[in-house]
């Protein structure tokens, strides 16, 4: 077998780079976590892109798209462009609007009662005479009023230095915002000249790749941009309407926190699978707080709901639009939130949609003769 010398140069290039892998991979890890925070409002800038590009679109395509006015044309993306982002703004505002005031008075309405329950709870023991006296003369003569001032006080105090803590909050906060906003910026120039970038990454993979490979992966983004949009669209769809169903059923019912507690369920339901019940948990929580009575109807009511948007809502908006099975939607929940927690849970099923696609096609290009019956 005769060798070439390119393929000699290529081996002797992959060993000498294994080499410096092994032996310096401390340093690559490091230097590779320093490139990917400096690139942290990059990466931010093109996720809240793909988002707000789905929001532009649909804008787009109602956007006086009859009209041959060149006005029209040239305001077009510009105009849809502001009416994404601050729809995204009204949800996300709106939802923090319904959450943070209730969930504080909710906090305020603990602190205030938690003593009375304490008393009650030692009365209650203290009937069932279960423990020795001398304990119970110790619980007994207990101010639990100054007792859970004194703990909150020591929490507080558990922090640090006010003024440290103020400047280390307000200096995060300023750092996070800076972020937020060149992600935003990098965001617009990315709407903007979408279709351009778009041109120019396919003329350069045509430049430097062989025409199979070239359409390969022009085959896999595609594939992947549909599972990811018709995703996040059917979640969110998902979302709003589980959220609704929750508000109207606890109008119905006369549950307090209506509004809170459904617009709570409907943003944690954008958490595949495991989502809605930590809105639900919360929300029981807090109805605990008023009645315990209504806390329990509330859980009933929302494992009824549970049940529908399981068996009919979620397979109809979001399963059918992806079309990853049931078991691989859990599997890929799992072990994307093991791997990187709750992003890695939104990330997760995506994702696992992708490759299932991609190799479900793969598949179903074999030969008849080399494949089973069932397939």
């Amino acid at each position: 077998m005769k060798l070439e010398w390119k393929t000699c140069f290529r081996a002797g290039v992959s060993i000498f780079v294994l080499y410096l892998c092994i032996f310096y991979w401390k340093n690559a890890a490091s230097l590779l976590a320093a490139l990917l925070g400096a690139a942290t409002p990059l990466i931010l800038g093109c996720a809240v892109a793909y988002i707000v590009n789905i929001l532009m679109d649909f804008y787009e395509k109602r956007f006086f798209v009859h009209s041959d006015r060149a006005i029209i044309g040239k305001s077009r993306r510009p105009v849809c462009m502001v009416l994404a982002f601050a729809t995204l703004a009204a949800i996300i505002v709106l939802v923090i609007g319904l959450v943070v005031p209730q969930l504080y008075s909710c906090i305020q309405l603990i602190l205030s009662t938690l003593p009375g329950v304490m008393e009650d709870l030692v009365e209650a023991v203290e009937k069932l005479d279960v423990l020795p006296e001398d304990v119970m003369n110790a619980f007994s003569n207990v101010d639990w009023q100054s007792r859970i001032g004194e703990l909150v006080k020591g929490l507080l105090s558990g922090i640090g230095n006010v003024m440290d803590m103020v400047i280390s909050v307000v200096s995060s906060a300023v750092s996070r915002l800076v972020t937020l906003f060149m992600a935003i910026i990098f965001a617009i120039y990315l709407l903007l000249g979408k279709e351009k970038l778009g041109s120019q990454a396919k003329r350069l993979m045509r430049r430097y790749m062989k025409k199979r490979p070239y359409e390969t992966c022009l085959h896999f983004f595609s594939v992947m941009n549909d599972c990811f949009r018709n995703y996040i669209v059917g979640q969110c769809t998902e979302a709003v309407i589980l959220g609704v169903l929750c508000t109207v059923g606890m109008l119905l019912m006369r549950l307090p926190y209506a509004a809170m507690v459904g617009a709570l369920v409907a943003f944690t339901a954008l958490i595949p699978v495991a989502g809605a019940y930590i809105g639900a948990g919360v929300g029981a929580f807090m109805i605990l707080t008023v009645s315990p009575a209504k806390a329990i109807i509330f859980l009933i009511f929302i494992a009824v709901l549970q049940q529908v948007e399981g068996n009919l809502i979620y397979p109809r908006v979001v399963g059918s639009s992806i079309g990853l099975p049931a078991l691989w939607v859990l599997a890929a929940v799992t072990i994307g939130g093991g791997i990187m927690g709750i992003g890695g849970m939104l990330l997760g099923v995506p994702i696992a949609a992708t490759v299932y696609q991609l190799l479900r096609e793969d598949v179903r290009k074999a030969p008849k003769a080399e494949l089973p019956a069932d397939v």
